[in-house]
């Protein structure tokens, strides 16, 4: 009779001299998955740092509209002396712009209130209505039908 061997044994006894050479072994050993790490946040250091960021940001955006409606204010003059288009059109543009810090002031209010107060989202209810197209005879015999089953 015939020796039959696996492939698993061929694959080890075809190894084992350079397994001893090199001083190694061919053990295959699962490895050990770690955990994850889940960093946890103190939420009162996160409405802090929420608070610090609003109230530096607030305060830049009032300074730089502070600084535009002086600008504003100097660039009419020089416009008005100058009777040069090109300087209503800077002093338009400058305008806007101060506007427009305005308006992310507006904006930065409104996100620090989204993220203190955030919306309950809505329940959207979904009413499936079936409905039977044919006689009365025709439902009666679909009736049947079901409760023979």
């Amino acid at each position: 009779m015939q020796k039959i061997t696996t492939q698993s044994q061929d694959k080890t006894s075809k190894y084992d001299g350079i397994e001893e050479a090199l001083d190694v072994s061919s053990d295959i050993v699962p490895e050990a998955k770690p955990e994850p790490i889940v960093p946890v946040e103190d939420p009162t250091s996160t409405r802090e740092q929420l608070k610090k960021d609003y109230e530096y940001t607030r305060g830049n955006l009032y300074a730089l509209i502070e600084k535009g409606q002086e600008a504003v204010d100097g660039i009419l003059d020089l416009a008005q002396q100058s009777d040069q288009p090109r300087a209503f059109e800077v002093a338009g543009q400058l305008i806007k712009h101060v506007g427009d810090v305005a308006d992310k002031l507006v904006d930065l209010q409104k996100k620090v209130n989204d993220i203190e107060n955030p919306k309950k989202s809505k329940e959207v209810n979904t009413t499936n209505n079936t409905m039977f197209v044919g006689s009365t005879a025709d439902l009666a015999k679909f009736l049947k039908q079901q409760r023979d089953k």
